[in-house]
């Protein structure tokens, strides 16, 4: 099995191919990639995202074929798919960061900035109760913070606890429209989605490369999974 790891000039992907190298089985082999045509042989694809919303979809589609391929192996021959940090932002409908911009559309909602006022900006993105923040906050939100699991039978969270820490660099947060979706969050000011699923389709806010033993667990669980 091959998981491809798309390079499309977000940053050095080397410490996210190692960490998939880790806890990868024998049978799969973790490649990174700027060739849309391996996807085609792709088991599990991974999209990560360093920077802005608007610069990271515009380096996808910079690449000719790359997000045609990306819909045919992901929404159509349902192959287990991760977005890590603003590679989970650019699956929503539409990010705000440096003007408002068209994401993928896979999952319904948008992206805004933490802290941000107005409609639904402040949207709930868990069952769990917001909680004010006395102080301002500091942003971008960086560094390690707990887990709160919404969905914790989910497979992609197997061996994984609310409490448990990830490591955070984002400015951004996604707001989902059916909360259902938001299958962990994260407590900064109010609860910020950290973790979405819908059917094949997963993201992660945080690094999981980053992140330790839990990064490591998800990275294992998501690599189990098989098309949906």
């Amino acid at each position: 099995m091959l998981v491809a790891i798309i390079d499309y000039g977000s940053g050095n992907l080397r410490s996210a191919a190692k960490a998939f190298e880790h806890v990868a089985s024998m049978d799969q082999s973790i490649v990174v990639t700027n060739d849309p045509t391996v996807l085609a042989d792709a088991s599990h694809i991974v999209l990560p995202g360093v920077g802005a919303f608007a610069d990271c979809i515009s380096g996808l589609e910079a690449i000719a074929g790359m997000r045609a391929m990306l819909e045919t192996q992901v929404l159509q021959k349902c192959k287990p798919f991760l977005g890590i940090c603003v590679g989970m932002q650019m699956l929503f409908e539409t990010g705000y960061e440096h003007g408002k911009h068209k994401g993928l559309g896979w999952i319904e909602g948008e992206v805004v900035k933490i802290g941000a006022t107005g409609n639904r900006q402040q949207a709930e993105v868990s069952r769990m109760p917001n909680v004010s923040c006395l102080m301002p906050l500091k942003i971008p939100h960086m560094g390690w913070n707990d887990l709160n699991l919404i969905a914790p039978a989910h497979p992609l969270l197997k061996n994984i606890q609310s409490g448990d820490h990830a490591y955070f660099v984002h400015s951004y947060h996604a707001v989902c429209k059916n909360n259902t979706q938001a299958i962990a969050t994260t407590q900064y000011g109010t609860a910020l989605t950290a973790i979405v699923a819908k059917d094949n389709i997963m993201g992660v806010q945080f690094h999981p490369e980053k992140s330790q033993q839990t990064g490591l667990q998800l990275i294992e669980n998501f690599l189990k999974l098989r098309n949906v």
